[in-house]
């Protein structure tokens, strides 16, 4: 999967991962994957309904990757996170 087609999301107002997701659909990519990790996790999710519900309707959730990332801290500890990864093709 090129880099492109991926939209990480982080903490920035959920329209603006819609308009991310939007503007590479409208430019002519079929697949593009949400990424989060965290408190994030959520806000992913949010994109992803919007998206099909408001703005692309043709758009399918193909898959749904969940998976435990550790991260280790400044002080040397491990912590891990759980991460997500959603992938939406227009078909």
């Amino acid at each position: 999967m090129p880099e492109e087609n991926i939209v990480y999301i982080g903490n920035k107002p959920v329209m603006n991962y819609v308009l991310a997701v939007v503007t590479q659909v409208n430019g002519g990519t079929a697949q593009v994957v949400l990424k989060a990790r965290g408190r994030a996790i959520s806000r992913a999710v949010d994109v992803a309904e919007i998206v099909r519900n408001r703005f692309i309707p043709e758009i399918e959730i193909e898959n749904i990757d969940i998976s435990t990332e550790e991260i280790v801290g400044n002080e040397g500890g491990a912590t891990n996170v759980s991460a997500i990864e959603i992938q939406l093709r227009k078909e």
